[in-house]
């Protein structure tokens, strides 16, 4: 059985002679510092192609401690989330993670990549009551690195991991201490990136890479982490459509926008094929949100105006229509062209088809450039009726906040922060908007079905259209006031 388990941990790189400094002073009152040390063995495994570390994701069998078993880290922001499975005999991944990583390892066999044995001194600072806050771990790693030529390798590096009763700012306290001590960001990943730095293994942008070049690189990153951390929670049951949707909207966004930026022939191709996977997870997030909407309106009418079975027609319609896609959408995953997307997006993570290595100057002047097409389709928009307006004024200000979002290193936070917030208004004005138009369409359908079956009748149904047009009157009057 996989069990799951967040983490939020930051690695240093030391040298071989690092002292961990003293930790005193980082605990509460009653609390203390307990010291341990235990050897760690850990077996990677990943495809030929590296195609799970290509997508910051590592799997491996570890045995020396309590982590004892099968582990598989998905990254999610600045944590992550491991997947356990515990120990089983033998050298076979489990099935249970063997079918998680079959999208991102598109379809190829998993084998040993590595080995790596750690002699760990740990630091765990705890409360009171013993409840952990955070554990320092000072590791002295040997890894073993197979394929056509061996590489053998030896280093120190120190991680510290926020406890259950930790927060952010012991972190911080802790990152002071270990950096004015002489420790230094790991720009590596995992332990595994680590052991194959200098070696095979494809990188991101490189160190030397300009302020422009990095926030484009980092943005984009982070959009592709969504939409494979979304294949691996899809393929265990569980719900990150939004997220992904959000990640592909966000990536397709940042091509349009800094498109004289990338090469058009490559923009031009993902784009497509982004827009084909944000279309087949749209039809069952539709589905998911006029379900939640709907059951809210009808709860809020008066029972004497509910006539006929109105909650259980819209509930079984839309999730047997949900059900519906969301079975093409699991079949898509096993599909040659949703494998070959994400063959591509891990391209896109290490080598980015830039036509030259993007200037502070270009990402300005792009950012600028949506934010003005944005602020002029809503004034369009507003001053007629036509509500593909203001749907195409919508998804414009959706490209101008998230071109401030990936600007913020150069405008700056609190410049940055602010446009964000203006185009996030008008974003969700226009949403509201969008959202009445498509459920007066969707209730209109479901009204007719009602009214033509028997013990049935279309009468709320009618009543709660007619609530969605005056939303979405109130909306695009909303929209007028912020395009004053």
């Amino acid at each position: 059985m996989v069990s799951a388990q967040r983490e939020r941990e930051n690695k240093y790189d030391v040298g071989l002679d690092f002292l961990v400094p003293d930790l005193g002073g980082l605990v509460p009152a009653g609390g203390r510092i307990e010291a341990g040390e235990v050897n760690l063995t850990s077996d990677y495994y990943d495809t030929a192609d590296w195609d799970l570390l290509r997508q910051h994701l590592t799997l491996r069998r570890r045995t020396g401690d309590t982590d004892t078993g099968w582990q598989f880290k998905v990254p999610s922001d600045k944590a992550r989330t491991e997947l356990r499975v515990p120990a089983a005999d033998g050298e076979t991944v489990p099935d249970e993670l063997a079918a998680l990583v079959t999208g991102i390892g598109l379809g190829k066999p998993l084998h040993q990549v590595a080995a790596l044995s750690t002699r760990r001194h740990t630091h765990r600072l705890v409360d009171r009551d013993g409840k952990l806050l955070a554990e320092v771990a000072d590791d002295l790693v040997h890894a073993t690195v197979g394929g056509d030529a061996a590489a053998v390798s030896q280093w120190r590096e120190v991680e510290v991991e926020l406890g259950d009763h930790g927060d952010e700012s012991l972190l911080t306290r802790i990152d002071k201490r270990l950096t004015r001590a002489g420790a230094g960001p790991s720009p590596h990943a995992s332990k595994l990136a680590r052991a194959l730095a200098g070696n095979q293994y494809p990188r991101g942008a490189a160190e030397g890479s300009t302020t422009a070049e990095r926030a484009l690189t980092e943005y984009l990153d982070a959009q592709v982490q969504a939409i494979v951390a979304g294949d691996v929670w899809l393929r265990r049951g569980l719900d990150p459509i939004h997220a992904t949707r959000v990640g592909i909207r966000r990536f397709r966004s940042t091509l349009r926008v800094f498109s004289k930026l990338l090469d058009a022939e490559a923009r031009t191709n993902l784009d497509a094929e982004l827009s084909w996977y944000a279309g087949v997870l749209g039809e069952v997030r539709d589905r998911q949100v006029q379900r939640k909407r709907f059951a809210e309106k009808v709860a809020d009418l008066p029972d004497e105006l509910v006539m006929g079975p109105v909650a259980a027609r819209i509930e079984n319609d839309l999730l047997a229509e949900q059900h519906r896609h969301l079975n093409h959408t699991m079949a898509a995953l096993d599909g040659d062209r949703y494998r070959n997307l994400l063959d591509t997006l891990a391209h896109w993570r290490t080598d980015p088809p830039f036509l030259a290595p993007p200037a502070p100057r270009s990402i300005t002047k792009a950012t600028r450039k949506a934010g003005s097409k944005a602020e002029k389709r809503l004034t369009t928009a507003v001053a007629g009726t036509d509500d593909a307006a203001l749907h195409r004024a919508r998804k414009a200000a959706k490209r101008a906040r998230y071109a401030a979002e990936l600007a913020a290193p150069i405008l700056g936070k609190k410049k940055a922060k602010k446009k964000v917030a203006t185009y996030k208004k008008i974003q969700q004005v226009l949403g509201e908007h969008q959202d009445s138009v498509v459920a007066a369409d969707t209730l209109r359908a479901l009204g007719a079905r009602a009214g033509t079956t028997p013990g049935e009748n279309g009468f709320a149904f009618g009543l709660l259209y007619g609530l969605e047009l005056q939303a979405a009157r109130r909306a695009r009057e909303d929209a007028a006031r912020l395009a004053r």
